[in-house]
């Protein structure tokens, strides 16, 4: 059993994974200053401490952990064009202040996790842990700039950590807004159950690359077992047009599909790879219409 702290662990993917931290036996405290998480997504059997991750938290890191999830960011792409002074206070000066407090209490290691947006509008796909960075908004630059960091950290003051760059994840405890990445599948979800409109920016030819929430969680628990940068990705694209229909048909719902100006900003392509992960015994459980159907049941059950 180990002593696991986790930043944003009320969150849609940190509940998920202080879940199964749970399952496996830790003992697990969650930081979370609720802006998106919710109190009651967080386990009974985890401690949680309502803080955000830019305010002093020596005594918290008193307590001698075993490791560190780093869940806890802004995650909004749009949000980080429009208010990039923001995105760095939260994902760079408060990730900052995570990896200063695990250096000066020698916690065994950092489990961060990044995303696809460091590579920006690279189409070498499935893009993985060699693949040219190219990060096109404040959000890619201020994950990469975290990245960076403990790779410099390990060097000079012998932090351990392991890097985990996901593509778009989705599941149940999405939020019906949900402004992640992840987040036009619990929006047409939750449209499509209401029979609302199905908004698509730009010509819906984009391609993104859906990792349900359980298989992005196995990732994060195997980043305690290793050190380094890994991707993961179930290396297939689908393009949003095919995503809406699917989940019209999936929901049965008589929705209609329009269509609105492209966001800036936003890459035309994406897919990770999860190879060197699946290396180490990882594995994909499921398809993107398994998920899809795991998350509709939920959102029928929660609306």
């Amino acid at each position: 059993m180990a002593k696991i702290l986790v930043t944003g662990g009320a969150g849609f993917i940190g509940s998920h994974l202080v879940d199964r931290l749970i399952e496996l036996k830790h003992e697990v405290t969650v930081i979370d200053n609720l802006s998106t998480g919710l109190k009651e997504q967080v386990n009974d059997k985890a401690r949680l401490i309502v803080k955000d991750i830019r305010e002093d938290l020596n005594e918290i890191f008193k307590e001698n952990y075993d490791y560190v999830f780093h869940l806890a960011a802004q995650i909004n792409l749009r949000t980080s064009l429009e208010n990039p002074v923001y995105d760095a206070e939260i994902n760079i000066l408060g990730s900052l202040n995570i990896i200063n407090e695990l250096i000066k209490h020698k916690i065994k290691k950092i489990i961060f996790i990044s995303t696809a947006a460091v590579y920006g509008k690279n189409y070498n796909l499935p893009l993985n842990e060699e693949s040219y960075l190219d990060h096109n908004t404040p959000y890619g630059v201020g994950k990469l700039t975290i990245e960076n960091y403990l790779e410099m950290f390990k060097k000079i003051k012998e932090i351990n950590y392991c890097i985990i760059r996901s593509t778009n994840c989705y599941g149940p405890r999405q939020r019906k807004d949900d402004k992640g990445e992840g987040g036009v599948i619990s929006i047409f979800i939750n449209n499509s159950l209401e029979d609302k409109n199905l908004t698509i920016f730009g010509d819906g030819e984009q391609t993104r690359d859906f990792i349900y929430v359980s298989d992005l969680v196995n990732g994060l628990i195997k980043g305690m077992e290793l050190d380094g940068t890994f991707t993961i990705g179930t290396e297939r694209e689908i393009t949003i047009n095919k995503l809406a229909k699917m989940i019209k048909n999936l929901s049965n719902s008589n929705s209609k599909i329009l269509y609105d100006d492209e966001i800036k900003g936003e890459v035309k392509r994406n897919s990770l790879s999860s190879k060197k992960l699946e290396k180490y015994g990882f594995r994909i459980n499921y398809t993107l219409e398994q998920g899809l159907k795991e998350t509709i049941n939920y959102f029928k059950k929660t609306q």
